[in-house]
């Protein structure tokens, strides 16, 4: 045999015997007015020994500082597109020909996710136009020779309608045979992967009096819990979770289909009436977790022992622009100025860091009056509309305020908009009413009543 021969034949072994990192990427958002750069942004990702990276679009700005950079890049089709796109393959060939050929091969375009947590919304339209528009995108990204690129889309773990035990992992009912099945027969023919989110943050949240919190962080030494069907056993929440979309894919006929983690994090702070928010919860979470998906050999979930599971933590920065609970708000392993909330480090090397954490002073559910003001730095001249909304919305919600009510003066838009977001909320908290306002507001444990105005409350 040639020398020739020998050479390609030792590149094509190596080539084919890379190895596939477990080592996890970091979720890029950009919902805030105080963040980095895409330039800058990629430093910091670089700075943080991140691999890959995921967008939730294709932002040309950011595409562009990651060229060159050998960071594999995840980027997302809107959802607002993907019903046009289901039905028009000139649409999807635009869509690929605009935002992927101007930056592929240079920047490692590796993934093309077709919308963010489709299957949780309640537009049935847009559901059904989920697969559809995942085929169209996969025929165009093969019309304009665009090769190595996987097309999935992101799924919440809502569309489970049973995870526990994790044998009994199942979709819901109205999406298993109409959407799931062709979705999983796209993906496994497509050599692709299923995009889970997996927050164990949420699910401890909901019931922290039968899931223990060291359970959930990956700190716990004693508890386990054993699935009675198989009798697997499993050490923390996030390994539950996981195989439950295991068991899931295998009860439709696709029991080895490779899952993705798209999103997992636990957050840094959040409001009054959110348990276990915190910088220790957080920075012990995601050190544990990325200690685990990195780990060489690979370690897997009970149900899949050893196998990869690649994954993309959530997220970059804390966006003050997300709307919902204040935890939304506070996922990021960076402030907005680029300094880190906590020391980490997404390689899995670093067993040890210099800074203690902060003791954790919210892992016990808040007892005690809440109130919901305008937030410090809200931009007060949106606070117009918004409490035009909560004054709208019945109960009398506004009432005091009003001439000659006994919190119309100081005659205060700040002062109103704050008594407005209070009350609204006292209102409407139990059926399903936040402080949030698109950011404007934010819970205080401050009584703000004053003189004859009192304040309503809510009360935990």
């Amino acid at each position: 045999m040639s020398v020739l021969h020998l050479l390609a034949l030792s590149l094509l072994i190596s080539v084919s015997g890379a190895k596939f990192s477990g080592r996890p990427g970091i979720n890029y958002g950009q919902l805030g007015n105080n963040l980095p750069s895409p330039s800058d942004s990629v430093k910091l990702i670089k700075s943080l020994n991140a691999k890959r990276v995921k967008l939730y679009d294709a932002n040309p700005a950011i595409l562009a500082a990651l060229n060159a950079t050998d960071i594999a890049v995840s980027v997302m089709v809107p959802n607002e597109l993907i019903v046009n796109i289901s039905k028009s393959e000139s649409l999807s060939d635009d869509w690929i020909r605009s935002n992927i050929l101007p930056f592929h091969p240079a920047t490692k375009i590796r993934y093309l996710l077709v919308g963010n947590e489709i299957l949780s919304s309640l537009d049935s339209e847009l559901k059904s136009a989920l697969v559809p528009a995942m085929r169209k995108i996969q025929r165009s990204l093969k019309t304009h020779g665009v090769k190595k690129v996987k097309v999935g889309t992101s799924l919440a773990v809502d569309v489970l309608q049973s995870s526990f035990p994790p044998s009994s992992g199942e979709f819901r009912e109205n999406i298993s045979g109409s959407v799931m099945k062709p979705m999983l027969q796209f993906l496994n023919r497509t050599k692709s992967f299923l995009f889970v989110d997996v927050y164990p943050y949420f699910a401890w949240a909901q019931d922290p009096k039968h899931i223990d919190l060291d359970y959930a962080i990956f700190e716990s030494t004693n508890v386990t819990v054993t699935d009675p069907v198989t009798n697997l056993t499993y050490h923390n929440l996030f390994d539950q979770m996981i195989d439950a979309f295991v068991f899931a894919m295998k009860r439709l006929g696709y029991p080895d289909l490779r899952i993705w983690v798209a999103e997992t994090g636990w957050p840094n702070n959040g409001d009054y009436d959110q348990i276990g928010a915190n910088i220790y919860n957080a920075a012990t979470y995601n050190r544990n977790v990325i200690k685990k998906l990195a780990a060489d050999p690979p370690v897997g979930t009970p149900a899949r022992p050893g196998k990869v599971l690649p994954a993309f933590i959530f997220a970059l920065y804390n966006e003050n622009q997300k709307t919902g609970p204040g935890t939304e708000r506070h996922f990021g392993l960076l402030h907005p100025n680029g300094t880190q909330v906590y020391e980490i480090e997404l390689s899995g090397k670093t067993t040890e860091f210099k800074e203690s954490l902060p003791v954790p002073e919210n892992n016990e559910v808040y007892k005690g009056k809440i109130w919901c003001v305008v937030a410090k730095g809200a931009n007060w001249t949106q606070l117009g509309d918004a409490l035009s909304y909560a004054c709208s919305q019945g109960n009398e919600t506004c009432d005091p305020i009003q001439p000659g009510g006994p919190c119309h003066k100081p005659d205060l838009t700040v002062l109103h908009a704050s008594y407005a977001f209070s009350s609204y909320w006292a209102s409407f908290r139990k059926t399903g009413g936040t402080c949030s306002f698109n950011g404007l507001a934010t819970q205080t444990i401050k009584d703000p009543s004053y003189g004859r105005c009192e304040f309503p409350s809510v009360t935990l």
